[in-house]
């Protein structure tokens, strides 16, 4: 626990220094249910969290702020951290007596809760968001309620379209600029026009008591000066949206369903600007959070997001994912959470969102606590804006952390095309094309030998087969690529239609392998073939999917009917899900 204080940021506290220390922070992960050799179903990897935080070897990430970590890691219980739970006790106190009416009932959940409740004070450990978000669980399984706040967000959402549809927005949203612009083109003016554009709707979409207070008269007298007031730089906004930045990405996570309405028109002005966006919202009840399910049941709200497509798959791959983007400019995703922003708890389709945006837009002072105040530092720019308590707006920029680099889909594709150029240039010459697909990930700790494995055979190759140029995946791989990059590059190598033989690994190669290194077959080698493998399951798929287009294409190594076994790639990783029994 000693080296554990001595931090002064989340970012520097490591695993592997001290036992005693790294005991606790697994007590700690374990304890908030956030460690995915625990629960690897509902826990990212540390591959697919890698997609969206830029972590090394051993750091720790807790999806909370530095000072709510120290707090948590301090023995005893500070009277700021009793603050947070106390809050989320008077939340959950309140929900359970608003929405349960059987006496009976009522009793249980609270007195079960305020078990669970003096537990946490009592261990100090709990993420206070983590114990609000186990308590309404109680709560909704124990009162058959899926969204006790269906109506409360309904009126909100009416609120937000009455305050988008009034006077007072037209008025500011539409008002001439002063000074007038000082431009020397119409695209310069353009240009101008979409950043003020952006600037007023950040502004007035997070106007306070707007839609969230029941007292609210309709009176925007008190905030006429809402644009003089707060002297805030948006050169940031014009940094990011720049013009040589055009078609950026934009994964866009927003705050409560009352502000939906204006962050519709701000998501229409970065469609007509040239953007995609990809807006994530809860999967379940998170209070007045939006969830994916909400449109269902509000006509209000169906009818603003007429257009937008919803991506229901929580598990989209990389391909399915980009595909859609390029259909549909304006996507709708579930972040797979019914909590505050969770990157641990967060769905594989919304790590794969993140992974492939520019930019991570973040609405709302939670947004921030998990974003902006903690020294985490992300694989994406992430841009967050919201009003604090008196009222100022707030508009805060973390930069991505530098060596995170992003292979774009352009990148990605121009690489497979570099290949694709060399498996034309073979058929001209009159060349047989063969795919070699073998083991890389699925043993783990073996992928170094399964490279050389893959190399030495393909050589061997080589030397026996006449005027055939043999693509082996091992010689390709580019510093920095995952998984998900390097099986979206081959899928569409393999479907280009060049592929003369596709040959699958045996067990008798890998043998043939081992010999030709002068070794002897290890043990955890023994009996495998290109079937233990996901990447080659899922290559056999494509392979049959190919022939059928065309039908000259052969297919050599184990029978299709042998890869049955495993379904899931690791998310971003070179190994494989675990086989269930």
């Amino acid at each position: 626990m000693s080296v554990l204080l001595d931090f002064t940021s989340i970012k520097d506290v490591r695993y592997g220094k001290d036992p005693v220390s790294d005991a606790w922070l697994l007590h700690f992960m374990t304890a908030n249910h956030l460690e995915s050799f625990m629960d690897p179903i509902k826990n990212a990897s540390p591959e697919q969290l890698r997609f969206m935080v830029a972590l090394d070897e051993n750091q720790v990430f807790a999806p909370c702020s530095d000072w709510l970590f120290k707090r948590l890691v301090t023995p005893g219980l500070a009277s700021d951290l009793l603050q947070e739970y106390i809050y989320v006790w008077k939340a959950l106190i309140k929900l359970v007596r608003t929405h349960v009416s059987d006496r009976y009932q009522r009793r249980l959940i609270l007195n079960l809760c305020r078990h669970k409740f003096k537990q946490a004070i009592d261990a100090s450990i709990l993420i206070p968001w983590r114990l609000l978000k186990g308590m309404v669980t109680i709560f909704l399984s124990r009162s058959g309620l899926d969204d006790p706040y269906r109506n409360r967000k309904n009126v909100l959402t009416s609120r937000g379209r009455a305050y988008v549809e009034s006077d007072f927005f037209k008025r500011a949203m539409e008002s001439c600029p002063y000074p007038p612009l000082q431009c020397n083109c119409l695209e310069d003016m353009r240009f101008e026009l979409d950043m003020i554009e952006l600037e007023r709707i950040f502004r007035l979409s997070t106007l306070p008591d707007i839609w969230s207070s029941d007292l609210f008269s309709g009176d925007f007298s008190r905030y006429s000066t809402c644009f003089s007031k707060d002297k805030i730089d948006f050169s940031g906004i014009r940094d990011i949206f720049c013009k040589s930045r055009s078609g950026l990405k934009i994964l866009f996570l927003p705050d409560e369903s009352g502000g939906l309405q204006a962050d519709l028109l701000m998501i229409k002005s970065l469609l007509r600007q040239g953007h995609s966006v990809i807006m994530s919202l809860k999967e379940g009840f998170c209070f007045d959070s939006p969830t994916f399910w909400d449109n269902e049941n509000d006509p209000a709200l169906a009818e603003a997001l007429k257009g937008a497509y919803f991506i229901t798959e929580n598990r989209i791959s990389k391909n399915d994912l980009l595909s859609t983007l390029r259909k549909n400019p304006f996507v709708i995703i579930s972040d797979g959470t019914r909590e505050r922003l969770n990157l641990v708890r967060c769905s594989v389709t919304f790590a794969r969102a993140w992974k492939e945006s520019d930019l991570i837009l973040a609405k709302g002072w939670s947004n921030r606590r998990r974003l902006i105040r903690n020294t985490h530092r992300f694989t994406r720019d992430v841009m967050c804006f919201h009003r604090n308590l008196d009222g100022k707006f707030k508009l805060e920029f973390k930069a991505k952390y530098p060596t995170a680099h992003k292979f774009s889909e352009s990148d990605i594709s121009a690489k497979a095309d570099e290949i694709i150029a060399e498996m034309q240039q073979a058929r001209s010459a009159r060349k047989a094309v063969m795919f070699y697909s073998g083991i890389v990930g699925s043993i783990p700790g073996q992928v170094d030998v399964a490279i050389q494995l893959l190399k030495t055979f393909v050589a061997d190759l080589r030397n026996r087969l006449e005027d055939t140029y043999i693509i082996n995946p091992a010689e390709h791989f580019e510093e920095g690529m995952d998984a998900d990059d390097l099986m979206f590059m081959w899928e569409k190598v393999q479907r280009s239609g060049l592929i003369s033989t596709w040959r699958f690994q045996t067990s008798a190669d890998i043998e043939k392998s081992f010999e030709l290194m002068g070794k002897k077959v290890p043990t955890v080698w023994v009996g495998k073939d290109a079937t233990y493998s996901t990447g080659c399951t899922k290559e056999m798929h494509i392979a049959q999917d190919v022939q059928r287009q065309y039908r000259e294409l052969q297919i050599i190594g184990p029978g299709a009917d042998k890869f049955l076994r495993r379904r899931e790639y690791g998310v971003g990783r070179f190994s494989d899900v675990v086989i269930e029994p």
